[in-house]
């Protein structure tokens, strides 16, 4: 296969894979980033303490990150159907790649959250700070670097799981690498679509990490 024959398969391929985590990412962030602030605050000594809510979320995020991402995924073909109409494609993918990184990323959260210093969540208690305050203006902006620092990991691990999702209809490079590189023998092609994926990912963890150390200024300088 020659270049002019593998360039518009890999345009369309990485078109198709960033559409993907783009709004499976947006989706997680929307959906992980209340769970582990939930985890966070209804935990013992937390603000909202709440022993039964924690448990049931925090089974709910252990039962989803235990599952292997190919199990969900054939697991959720009626759901993503129900939702979009086909469990075919890059818009059906989304579904299953947002439910796989969720209970993922809820957890990151949870680990960021919890790194902030206490003192300043009893200072502003202290000034009758309501607990949505202390969340807003303590908690999320102090966290906030390693809570990109998590978003980076998360999107990365989300182009491992769309390659997957290539695997089984969900188009993108994966399924561009499965069916032009693996069954018609093209190692040249296969070479081609890991390199592409290597510089995606390796782009986007430059920017988390530059994002990472400029957030990171900010909250010393605060």
């Amino acid at each position: 296969m020659t270049w002019s024959e593998m360039q518009p398969l890999l345009s369309q391929g990485t078109i198709d894979t960033l559409y993907m985590v783009l709004w499976s990412g947006l989706v997680t962030v929307a959906g992980g980033l209340p769970l582990g602030i939930l985890l966070v605050l209804t935990d013992k000594g937390g603000l909202l303490q709440n022993a039964p809510v924690n448990k049931v979320v925090g089974v709910i995020v252990n039962i989803g990150r235990s599952l292997p991402f190919i199990i969900l995924l054939i697991a959720l073909i009626p759901f993503t159907t129900f939702v979009v109409g086909t469990f075919i494609g890059p818009t059906a993918m989304i579904v299953p790649l947002a439910i796989g990184a969720i209970p993922f990323f809820a957890r990151l959260v949870e680990t960021a959250i919890r790194e902030v210093d206490h003192g300043l969540v009893e200072a502003v208690q202290a000034m009758g700070g309501s607990i949505p305050t202390i969340v807003r203006k303590v908690l999320l902006p102090q966290a906030l670097p390693s809570i990109v620092s998590g978003t980076t990991t998360t999107v990365i691990a989300l182009i491992g799981y769309s390659a997957m999702a290539g695997a089984v209809g969900g188009e993108g490079l994966g399924s561009k690498a499965v069916t032009y590189g693996f069954q018609r023998f093209e190692n040249g092609f296969m070479i081609a679509t890991v390199v592409v994926l290597v510089l995606i990912v390796t782009v986007i963890q430059l920017i988390g990490d530059l994002a990472v150390r400029l957030l990171a200024r900010r909250v010393r300088t605060a």
